[in-house]
């Protein structure tokens, strides 16, 4: 049986820790092969963030199964929140994981000292995840990042 087909919209999501237990699992969500150029690896993300102090991740469970990844770059001195990296693993792929998993991140940043807004960047493809973080409210703020356009989210 695929493994997707355990998630149904009755599962409950959640943002945790990975640890020492879950890092293999985690390690082994996976986008669609189309998919691997807007984002990274999740062992190369864990991988910076263990150099960046700065960085804040965790898995995205459906019940008790790993079913994501979202990073966020969680500078508190300057109030800067921005969505380094999410994923959905392509098994779980819309099923209204990515929205509720990014209203539990929108939910947490908003705990954060004078957050006013949550900045990602993405790259402006038509299979890229650019309709994704419009439907959830970001808006293009007109700025690149290299190739990749800058979209904000009012949180106040």
């Amino acid at each position: 049986m695929d493994a997707g087909t355990n998630i149904n919209p009755q599962s409950k999501i959640t943002l945790r820790e990975i640890n020492g237990k879950t890092v293999r699992a985690v390690c082994n969500l996976k986008v669609t092969a189309e998919q691997n150029r807007f984002v990274a690896p999740v062992a190369v993300s864990i991988a910076q963030a263990y150099f960046e102090p700065k960085a804040w991740f965790r898995a995205i469970y459906a019940d008790e199964t790993p079913v994501g990844f979202v990073m966020l770059h969680d500078d508190q001195e300057l109030h800067l929140y921005y969505l380094w990296r999410f994923m959905i693993d392509a098994r779980y792929q819309k099923k209204g994981i990515g929205k509720q998993a990014m209203k539990l991140l929108v939910a947490e940043v908003r705990t954060r000292p004078k957050a006013a807004e949550l900045l990602v960047s993405y790259v402006p493809d038509e299979d890229g995840p650019g309709p994704f973080y419009h439907e959830l409210g970001f808006k293009p703020t007109g700025e690149m990042e290299g190739i990749e356009e800058v979209a904000r989210l009012d949180l106040l």
